[in-house]
Parts: structure tokens; sequence; C-alpha cells
């Protein structure tokens, strides 16, 4: 096997498995938890991209190491057999790409101190664009990442434009080498990428004229470039520079000019293309589009469609509480509940509580949780501390069942930000804990069929499979 001249085993990072699937290739030829794939056909893989692309033929070869031992494998894979490996990460060289770049509204630079390490990686891996949407800015690609991008079709990518003019998105990242974006975009869609964009919007300084430029110079990229989420910047109380959150009045004027953009692309797109995130129509008090203005993009993690998930979904189950109510006896688990959310969906929440209270006969409160850790800037639930809420919470009228957003922790250990856990919350105030996304979790809390409640004088013994989400996501993140 010509690989073991290419490559030094010994200090070759492969792919550690944690686990194999029935009747799947890998546990035909008898791999092990614990066994490291390090390549496929003569050809060493990296992540679990090169997994996909090597193992697509039917006849396989995989080099596996199981302890001090290097071992080959022979496979004919059946039509439509997967490989079955699950592995400890989805890369295998390094955790994660680390970004270059040093914009001042970066959510990391902006970070208070003394939070868990994790917390302060910078990332910005090509890799995670494709496998898990994570926007990445394309500054620190090296001539075999874009090999890899042709050659194996990693398509769609997720990135981070901001401005489209060079030297403007130098500054803007605070990067001097960052490389002509619109030449990047060309050449991917070149090669048949597809791309969705996104432009973080900093008052006085990419917004106006700069922005009006960057949509336009974007949509010459259709389809390849598939959208555009124009998005408002978010700044903590330790934001350093001197970038500044939009006013209500700024984000209205921004507002409308993206929506006035929307009806020229729908004529000559068929779909909107420019799609403002959910925080401008709350910063704005205005109502969120209807789910065809967003003409079925999934973009719900970069704060796209999410409030009208919610609402859409409540009024749905309006309709299940009313045909409840009808077959069953009005007796509820819980008489009072307190709803907590960030500050940016509570106006959205609180509308939802009352009717919720009006047809239930519970008395429900909503408390917009103020961050105290990052500042009264940061309003999305996403970014609540856990201190900070069961702090407002020991000062609020005690009710019954509390209900927390789901979102606040996106953490494999079911944790806040600040290390913070539900179980802990409750333990704290002696009242019972649910995690909601939505009103139907509310309701199914109230009924006493939550499937993520947490009891006082409990301990967690163990993780929950929560979804976790990267910065993007909580950035934007605004329902629950």
């Amino acid at each position: 096997m010509a690989l073991f001249n290419e490559i030094d085993l010994t200090t070759f990072a492969g792919g550690r498995i944690v686990g194999i699937e029935p009747d799947s290739v890998a546990a035909e030829i008898g791999l092990q938890i614990g066994d490291e794939l390090l390549a496929i056909n003569d050809e060493k893989v990296e992540d679990v991209i090169d997994v996909q692309f090597y193992s697509a033929d039917e006849s396989l070869e995989l080099l596996v190491r199981r302890g001090e031992e290097y071992l080959l494998f022979e496979a004919e894979r059946a039509y439509n057999q997967a490989l079955g490996i699950e592995f400890a990460h989805p890369t295998f060289d390094i955790d994660i790409r680390r970004c270059n770049n040093l914009c001042e509204f970066c959510f990391v630079l902006q970070m208070a101190p003394k939070f868990r390490r994790t917390l302060y990686i910078k990332d910005d891996d090509y890799r995670y664009s494709f496998l898990f949407g994570h926007f990445v800015t394309l500054t620190n690609l090296s001539e075999h990442d874009w090999w890899r991008i042709e050659t194996m079709g990693l398509s769609p990518l997720y990135i981070s434009v901001h401005v489209t003019d060079t030297e403007m998105r130098r500054k803007f990242l605070r990067n001097p080498n960052a490389p002509d974006i619109m030449m990047q975009l060309r050449q991917l869609a070149q090669w048949g990428v597809e791309m969705h964009t996104q432009l973080v919007v900093v008052p006085g300084f990419n917004d106006g004229p700069w922005l009006e430029r960057s949509v336009r110079e974007l949509a010459t990229l259709w389809p390849a470039v598939q959208s555009i989420s124009v998005v408002p910047v978010g700044l903590t109380r330790h934001h350093k520079y001197t970038m500044r959150p939009h006013t209500a009045a700024e984000a209205a004027v921004t507002l409308d000019f993206v929506e006035s953009l929307q009806p020229q692309f729908q004529q000559q797109f068929g779909v909107r293309f420019a799609y403002p995130t959910d925080e401008w129509y709350l910063v704005t008090g205005r109502e969120v589009p209807a789910l065809a203005a967003y003409d079925g993009q999934q973009l719900q993690e970069n704060g796209l469609g999410s409030v009208r998930d919610f609402l859409d979904e409540w009024a749905e189950v309006q309709q299940e509480i009313g045909d409840w109510r009808t077959a069953n006896e009005a007796h509820f688990r819980y008489a009072s509940l307190t709803l907590v959310t960030g500050a940016l969906f509570a106006p959205v929440l609180r509308e939802a509580a009352a009717a919720f209270a009006d047809l239930t006969g519970v008395t429900v409160d909503v408390l917009p949780a103020v961050n105290q850790r990052l500042g009264e800037t940061i309003t999305v639930a996403g970014l609540l501390m856990g201190g900070d809420v069961l702090a407002q919470l020991q000062t609020a009228v005690s009710r019954d069942l509390i209900i927390l957003p789901r979102v606040m922790f996106d953490h494999p250990d079911t944790i806040a930000l600040d290390d913070l856990s539900p179980q802990d919350i409750a333990n704290q105030l002696q009242r019972p804990i649910a995690l909601a996304d939505t009103m139907g979790d509310v309701w199914d809390a109230l009924i006493g069929e939550s499937k993520v409640l947490f009891q006082p004088g409990k301990t967690l013994d163990g993780p929950l499979n929560l979804r976790v989400l990267n910065d993007d996501d909580l950035a934007g993140n605004a329902h629950m």
C-alpha cells in the first residue's frame, strides 16, 4: 500500500470510531469502536468529507489503526449499503479551523472574561460550512482547500460577505490580506457551488450605499448565490471599539431598503433573494412576513423566519388546546407559569402568553430577562446567562412552573454560557423547570407531557440530547 510511504502513520490523526451501524460495511468487516480510520482506497482521510467522498466506490480498502497495530480491511459494498461509521469528531486533523480575522463585532472578541475555554475559539472552517451551515469568510483557505471544494463538489456553502468592496471588507474584517470576495464567489459559481451569503450591517460603516452595492453585486451571481441574509450587528457591553448597534429609526431605514429590493428580485429571479432577519422586525415593532415571503429558504439558524415559525406553530396549538379541552376536563398539572425569554422576543411572547392564559385559564407571566453579564444590548434568548435568569427569577412573583428557552442550554452538557444547568436553577428556586422552543412545548408542560422537565432536589444523570448551535445560530435565535 503506497500510502505507508507517503504519511507518517505514527503522527497522522485518523478518525476515531465511536459507533458502528448494524448491517453496514463497517459491521461486516469487523471494525471496532476505538479504531482509527486512516485511509480509504489509498487516500488518507482528514475528515468525514473525505470519508464520504472516497468511500463512494463499491470496492473498498480501509486502513485502520487499532492500538499499535495497522490493519487493512477489504470490503465490497452492496447497492445502497452504508459505510456505517460514526466518528468522535467530524474533522480528524484538527478540531476546527481558526479564524484569521479581527472583526470588531466578533462575538468571541466581545466575550467577558472567565467563561469556559471553548467560547473563546474563533472558528472559520469551510468544512463546517458545508457540513453544518456555519458562515465562513473564505479568508483562510489554502490551495488544497480550494481543490477539495471543486473536486468534491462541496455545496452549498454559507459565506459571510459583509461588504463586497475589497478595501472596505479588509477594514471591516481588520485583515489587510483578505482576498477579493467577489473573485472567490465567481470561482465558486463557475464550479457549480451554491452559496448562501450574509451581510452583517453596522450603522455608518457598511450600510446605505455600501449595502446597496453589496446586494446588487451579489445578485449578479444568481443562481449560484441563492440568498442574502441581512443581519443587524450585535454588540456586548465588553465591546472595545467604535461600532454601535442600530437605533430603531436606523433599523427602519435598512429594513425599508431591503424590502424595496425584493419585488425587483421576485420579478427577475422568482424569489426575493435578499432577506432581512427577524431582528429588524422585532427592533422596529413591525409584523414579521408570512411564511411565503421566505421562499422556502431554510435559514432559521441565521435568525431568518424563526419568529414566523413560532407564530404559525402557535396558531396550530391554539386549535389543539381547544380540541383537548372539549374532550377532557380542564385539569392541569400547574395553575401558574412563568415564561422566560430575551427582551427582543418578549413582545411577541407576551401576546402569545395572553392568548394562552385566556384559552387555559392558567396564570401566565412573561419575564424578559436582562443580560447583565454581556450587557443590555444583547437581547436574544440564546445568549442569556443562567445566573442572570436565576437572580431575576428570585425577585419575581413565584409561579408553579418556570419555562426557560431551550436555546439557552445548547451545549452537550445541557448548560448555559455560564455553565449553570436547568437542574441548578430548579434546585436554587425549588421550582420545577421545563425547557421550550414553542408554545406547543409550553402546552405539553402544562398537561404533564414535557420531555424536558427538571424537578427540584434532583441531580442530572447525564447530558440531554439537545441540538448544539454555533455563534451564528445564537446571535440570530430570537424565539422563546
